[in-house]
């Protein structure tokens, strides 16, 4: 496999810090590309564009780029009350970081990537403390399963990661995205169980 898309019957509201399409949009599709390790960022539209025709993806899109095996892509959900959830993860922790502690650099080489879609309809501040809740998320996954950077210290990820948060816009309207709101709490449930599963997949294929 190539790449994961995410599409949707309806347009999806989204925020993400992804590479191609970032920020605040409204999208139809979502995409996770793997690329090969040393990939020259400035390729990283056109690499898009041709794996959307592939895949007959039309429409506007948000998309990823990862080293990591998309073909082990994690997926799991979660529902909450009238809430729904979807996550989809790709990890890879080769070039694992502690945020504020590693020094800045340019080379990657392995890459979490977070997709979150839930069935809500939100306001755009809820979106983005959801998507600070799925790095909060993360981070603990990674503290519980041990990861260490080159420095020993716990790593809260790696260089490269990527979050995109979507919502379907149907359903109870949300205000918040923290953890313990509703939003945040079955967002938080679905990433962290695809990101559990793609974590220690990860680390017992690489003792």
């Amino acid at each position: 496999m190539d790449g994961v898309a995410v599409t949707a019957a309806a347009p999806l509201v989204a925020v993400s810090s992804a590479l191609v399409g970032g920020g605040h949009a409204v999208v139809d599709a979502i995409l996770n590309v793997h690329v090969p390790k040393g990939f020259a960022c400035a390729d990283s539209a056109a690499v898009l564009v041709a794996f959307a025709r592939r895949r007959g993806v039309t429409g506007r899109y948000v998309g990823l780029l990862t080293a990591a095996a998309t073909e082990r892509a994690e997926v799991a959900t979660a529902r909450h009350g009238a809430l729904t959830a979807l996550a989809i993860a790709t990890v890879g922790l080769s070039n694992r970081i502690t945020a504020g502690v590693s020094s800045p650099a340019l080379g990657a080489s392995g890459t979490i990537n977070t997709i979150v879609v839930v069935d809500a309809d939100t306001e755009t501040a809820a979106l983005v403390n959801a998507a600070m809740t799925v790095t909060e998320v993360k981070t603990l996954v990674l503290i519980e399963a041990g990861v260490k950077g080159a420095d020993g210290r716990f790593a809260t990820g790696t260089s490269t990661d990527a979050v995109v948060v979507a919502a379907t816009g149907r359903g109870p309207r949300e205000r918040f995205g923290g953890p313990i709101s509703d939003l945040g709490w079955v967002v938080a449930q679905a990433a962290g169980t695809a990101l559990r599963r793609g974590v220690a997949r990860w680390l017992a294929e690489h003792p």
